[in-house]
């Protein structure tokens, strides 16, 4: 078996696993919801306001709850699972990538069904929208391969699940700022193609971690 359908066929185990149990997204996109809502209940119906911070608000809690769904589902593959992969020859760049792409799509789908639960509570201005579909994917991108890093790092520790917000957190800040600065570029008529190849760069980054660091990940382990 190729390296290319060992990827695919992890990242098709993964999200296998996820739509069985539903644990990443059916509890997580609830939640994320609910903080999305809790902002106008605090404000009240300024709806200036609203409209002014809800894009903000919306990638504060994609970049939040999202590190939940990323870090979740890193933790799904026990050890005896990771053994038997080692044992059948896969690599481990491939493992840590298949594992990058399920969680990489998964994010992505959690952001979708955030969209318009933004749109309802907030009303923001549509100007810059059409800019989302490059913005989204970058960011599910990065997170998916920060997560899967962080995951990784911390596989076997007993604060794995504070460890991995700790250090995606700081990487992913350039992430947050290009998603909100690039569709406010765009509204302003300005190219935000700055913002974009500043998430491209996290997101390359992040590849080139992933393929230099598995081995030495998987050691450590």
């Amino acid at each position: 078996m190729t390296a290319w359908l060992q990827l695919v066929q992890i990242t098709r185990k993964d999200l296998l696993i996820e739509a069985r149990s539903g644990e990443a997204l059916l509890v997580t996109t609830p939640f994320g919801a609910v903080a999305l809502l809790f902002v106008p209940l605090a404000v009240g119906t300024d709806t200036p306001l609203l409209r002014e911070i809800g894009p903000g608000l919306y990638w504060v809690v994609v970049l939040l709850f999202g590190l939940l769904v990323t870090l979740r589902h890193s933790a799904v593959d026990t050890p005896a699972q990771i053994a038997l992969l080692r044992l059948c020859g896969v690599h481990p760049v491939v493992r840590l990538a298949g594992r990058a792409v399920a969680s990489a799509l998964l994010l992505l789908a959690f952001e979708l069904l955030l969209v318009p639960v933004t749109v309802a509570l907030y009303d923001p201005a549509p100007h810059g929208w059409p800019w989302l579909l490059v913005v989204l994917p970058l960011v599910a991108t990065g997170l998916g391969l920060l997560g899967t890093l962080a995951g990784a790092l911390a596989q076997g520790l007993d604060g794995r699940t504070t460890l991995g917000p700790v250090l995606v957190l700081p990487l992913a800040v350039p992430l947050l700022l290009g998603a909100t600065q690039a569709p406010r570029a765009a509204a302003l008529g300005h190219a935000p193609w700055p913002w974009l190849l500043l998430m491209l760069t996290v997101d390359l980054i992040a590849v080139l971690a992933l393929l230099l660091g598995a081995p030495h990940l998987e050691e450590v382990a």
